[in-house]
């Protein structure tokens, strides 16, 4: 069947197109009669606006696109949910794409977006984009773009970050109150910027307390996926090269379960012998035995401030204004649970 259309409905009540297309609408030059009868034959009829077409005339798709590394992940399906909720308030549709950490599939999908005239790009960088050819793109046709998590400074946009270093800092100095010395890090892969700042955050707590850098306890997750099998594998490789680490600070949770699952099963005891901090407080980090420490990274928040930040730039771009971009950063918070050894210094306990 094919979909009535607002000339079907104008020739059943003998009223002309416009009538009905202004009673649909509510406008006040239409008797609320008139309305009533036009509502109830679109309502008898299943009428359902022409989307494609009112898009056509406003210049407007009402879709954003969504680039994500990774769908299946704590962290990301919040800011998902957070983007997700905000865009269903403003009438958006949102299209969502996994870039699975490549460049290449990355690029293919801008492409996709902007064939698809999308009225904004919101993208968390994949671990392998070291160029940004296909954002700048996006800029320079006039899209909105705004990116959030992991990010590219280089890169002219608005961003709706952590402050990463900030965070790692604090997670690292945690470890050294609570009397660590020899505290390790299992890292994130080079390139990505939150990687890079968290290592940044981790090496500078230790300079600034007095305590040696030493790169041989910097541990890099190189597949990528910052995966459960990562955190085992660094968590073996650690205690074959150090009898003497007493505090780790992981760059995610995941990788962070993955070691204390493997200290675990070595009979290493957690706080006793080595203490951890991981970072994101993902579900699962409140329900493992012991229950980990973490830094509590804001998905959802950062969804909704993300979308927030497109949905402005839409509206400033549809009015022909100029778009500043902003950096808007969320505040972390440490959690502490029964991974870390007791300390006298309450921040925050869940």
């Amino acid at each position: 069947m094919k979909p009535i259309t607002l000339k079907q409905i104008a020739e059943q009540l003998n009223i002309s197109v416009t009538t009905v297309s202004k009673a649909l609408k509510d406008y006040p030059d239409v008797s609320k009669k008139t309305k009533a009868m036009v509502k109830e034959l679109a309502k008898t009829l299943n009428y359902r606006p022409n989307t494609f077409a009112v898009n056509l005339r406003t210049k407007e798709s009402k879709t954003i696109g969504l680039i994500i590394p990774v769908i299946v992940h704590h962290f990301f399906a919040n800011v998902i949910k957070g983007i997700v909720a905000q865009a269903e308030k403003k009438g958006y549709l949102v299209i969502i794409l996994q870039s699975n950490e490549s460049y290449e599939l990355e690029k293919k999908q801008i492409d996709l977006l902007m064939s698809q005239r999308v009225d904004g790009i919101l993208i968390s960088l994949a671990n392998g984009s070291a160029r940004f050819d296909h954002l700048n793109e996006v800029i320079n046709q006039g899209k909105p773009l705004v990116m959030f998590d992991k990010i590219a400074k280089i890169v002219n946009c608005s961003k709706v970050i952590i402050d990463d270093r900030k965070a790692a800092y604090t997670a690292t100095q945690y470890l050294i109150d609570i009397g660590c010395k020899r505290i390790a890090h299992f890292r994130g892969p080079l390139l990505p910027q939150n990687s890079i700042d968290r290592f940044l955050g981790y090496k500078k707590a230790l300079t600034d307390n007095g305590l040696p850098y030493d790169p041989s306890l910097v541990y890099i997750c190189e597949c990528g996926d910052m995966s459960f099998e990562e955190g085992k594998m660094n968590a073996k490789k650690l205690l074959e090269d150090h009898d003497d680490v007493d505090g780790i600070f992981i760059n995610t949770d995941l990788v962070a379960i993955g070691a204390l699952n493997e200290f675990n099963n070595q009979g290493i005891k957690i706080p006793e012998d080595i203490s951890i901090v991981g970072f994101s407080n993902w579900f699962m980090s409140s329900v493992i035995s012991p229950t980990l420490t973490t830094i509590d990274q804001p998905g959802y928040l950062m969804g909704k401030t993300a979308f927030k930040q497109l949905f402005k730039e839409i509206k400033a771009h549809k009015k022909n204004k100029s778009i500043i971009p902003k950096i808007i950063t969320l505040e972390t918070v440490l959690v502490k649970r029964e991974s870390t050894k007791k300390s006298t210094n309450t921040i925050l306990e869940i």
